[in-house]
């Protein structure tokens, strides 16, 4: 009976919107001190590179960024960090006012500026307060700053309602895809972010979160908090695509772990899987270095690892027809899901020293 419920939600459900999981964590709560910056990324574009960006003009910053496969003039940013230890993120938000029709999704714009600009959360409200009326965005824009500081910034043509991690009393801040300061009860992401917030409780109560929590526990999770159970849990051989953080649509799962007091800023790190999470695998990336298989190649500017990830991705969604692509192959799902969270768990120990630095 569960199973048909299960069933009965999705289909009546189904929506077409692109959404995102995030979250924003305080040093408080992670193992090492250092704040994070969550971007589980969903999208219509499933090809996706990292890039490294030299300042260009003389003020400018450098910075690394997630970039859409085929942007080869770099100038969409979907999640970043820059050499001043400022970051910032978005998720769409659809319980906004309306975009303004001759003038929208300037999300990805407008977070290149932030990362070519800002050093710290001063400078992103400044770049806010000062940008062209109608902005043409709605969004829910995640940043965090080399002091430690974050916030989100609900985000519409006309302003911005600001929400500081300071001021939440468990250190953590969640978003999906709709925005607190909005129309009650609208947009979208509502189990997600139970999903995100049942997730995590464990490891926040604990004081013990890290990149790994988000990307190797989160974003490879099927847990559906309005059913209270895991799809995966016994032995079923589809699943339905509804409701989890990881969709169909997801496109990668980035972490960006801030710094401690004292660090330079060039030393944060962008933990980043490109492609459909469950089938990738963690790289780091910092503003000096980013790792081959998540760069662009000239010629196609795709990147090679996630050109392998959905590869993957069509053997976890095999089915093509009618609406097949709302079925999950459970087999080929774990399959890859438990050899590419080795993979990840792997890349983090090797490289342990960028979680220890000082």
């Amino acid at each position: 009976m569960q199973r048909l419920l299960f069933i009965i939600i999705c289909f009546v459900t189904l929506d077409c919107a692109w959404p995102c999981t995030s979250a924003i964590v305080s040093g408080k709560v992670t193992a090492n001190g250092r704040p994070m910056l969550w971007k589980h990324r969903d999208t219509g574009t499933e090809d996706n590179f990292v890039q490294r960006v030299v300042a260009a003009r003389p003020g400018e910053l450098d910075y690394v960024a997630l970039f859409n496969a085929g942007d080869s003039l770099l100038a969409e940013a979907w999640i970043g960090l820059n050499s001043a230890g400022f970051a910032v993120m978005n998720t769409a938000s659809y319980n906004l006012v309306p975009d303004t029709a001759v003038y929208r999704d300037r999300e990805g714009y407008v977070m290149t500026l932030a990362l070519k600009q800002c050093r710290s959360l001063a400078d992103f409200e400044m770049l806010l307060d000062t940008l062209s009326r109608p902005m043409g965005v709605q969004a829910n824009f995640g940043a965090i700053d080399a002091s430690g500081a974050g916030a989100y910034y609900e985000t519409c043509d006309d302003g911005y309602v600001k929400y500081d991690l300071a001021d939440a009393p468990d250190g953590v801040l969640v978003r999906t895809n709709y925005s607190c300061s909005g129309a009650s009860d609208t947009g979208f992401g509502y189990i997600r972010e139970a999903n995100a917030c049942h997730l995590l409780s464990p490891y926040v109560t604990s004081a013990s979160v890290e990149p790994a929590t988000f990307t190797e526990v989160l974003s490879r999770s099927f847990y559906h908090s309005m059913l209270k159970c895991d799809a995966l849990a016994g032995d079923p051989e589809w699943i339905i695509d509804q409701d989890f953080i990881p969709r169909n649509s997801s496109s990668a799962s980035i972490v960006v772990e801030g710094l401690l007091p004292g660090e330079s800023p060039e030393s944060a790190v962008m933990w980043s899987a490109v492609g459909y999470p469950p089938c990738s695998y963690v790289l780091p990336v910092t503003v000096a270095d980013v790792p081959e298989e998540l760069q662009p190649s000239p010629s196609t500017w795709r990147s090679k690892l996630c050109d392998d990830v959905v590869a993957r991705k069509c053997k976890v969604f095999p089915v093509t027809r009618g609406s097949g692509s709302h079925y999950i192959n459970v087999e080929a799902l774990r399959h890859y899901n438990d050899s590419c969270r080795q993979v990840s768990l792997e890349n983090y120990r090797i490289n342990k020293e960028l979680l220890n630095r000082k």
